[in-house]
């Protein structure tokens, strides 16, 4: 583990492993190096890529200054592909996929990008997002209630109440607590495209390289939708639906279907 110094002095801690071409690895919502997908990724991809995963600013041993802007973490992105050598592939999941639109929209060096069903609304398949839920979400924080702050994302994104139930009982919880201060930041990521419309016409034109955006075919119907939608407004955008998954990312399903698109 190391770190890299971003635009606005934050230090960014990153992990590497591998050889290869570049591949920066951007977490979703509460995920950071010691929790989440991007390990298991990180060591399916190594033998065909030096990977880079690393905790998003505010997150494990990443730094933050605020107050949040959405190009902070573009500089974050930035950083990191100059610290890989210039130029990257990058992969994004969840809102680290809408962060990696971003960040190719506004010019970052990378080469080939992919997006793993970034989260967003853009029909009438689901409703959109409450106007006042981030500011639940952000008072939550501030009265320190991080656990009512989870359980209003986790209870949004759709997950059984159950299961949010009994995941407060499992080691898990305490992590997810570490990290709820972060969720306004993921929120302002995604927050316009959860409205139940599409983005404007011509939202993402600045990102001209090609681009891969999966779908799961078990996600809902929503979810699917977006990640349509997602790839024809990218300029050089194409779908692949992976049958059976959800939202949550396999890396034996996602890692061959990665290494074909980044090495094609």
């Amino acid at each position: 583990m190391t770190h890299v110094v971003s635009a606005d002095g934050t230090r960014i801690a990153y992990s590497r492993t591998g050889s290869g071409p570049a591949l920066i690895i951007v977490d979703g919502a509460m995920c950071y190096r010691e929790f989440g997908p991007a390990t298991e990724l990180a060591k399916s991809l190594s033998s065909d890529f030096t990977v880079y995963t690393y905790d998003r600013r505010g997150r494990g041993e990443s730094g933050d200054a605020g107050p949040y802007d959405v190009g902070r973490e573009v500089e974050d992105i930035a950083a990191l592909i100059e610290e890989a050598g210039g130029t990257a592939h990058l992969f994004g999941m969840s809102s680290g996929g809408t962060l990696v639109a971003e960040a190719v929209h506004r010019g970052v060096a990378a080469e080939r990008v992919a997006i793993y069903e970034s989260p967003m609304i853009v029909d009438d398949t689901h409703r959109p997002m409450e106007p006042d839920f981030p500011a639940r979400v952000a008072r939550a924080i501030a009265e320190e209630r991080r656990g009512d702050a989870v359980k209003l994302f986790m209870r949004y994104v759709g997950t059984p109440g159950f299961f949010v139930v009994a995941l407060q009982l499992m080691p898990p919880w305490k992590k997810l607590k570490g990290v709820a201060h972060t969720l306004p930041n993921d929120l302002a990521v995604v927050g316009e495209y959860q409205h139940g419309t599409p983005p404007p016409a011509g939202r993402w034109s600045g990102a001209a390289v090609p681009a891969l955006v999966i779908a799961g075919g078990k996600s809902p119907e929503y979810m699917r939708n977006a990640q349509r939608y997602l790839a024809s407004a990218l300029p050089k955008g194409e779908l692949v639906v992976l049958p059976g998954q959800t939202h949550m990312v396999k890396a034996k399903v996602t890692a061959p279907v990665l290494t074909g698109f980044f090495t094609g």
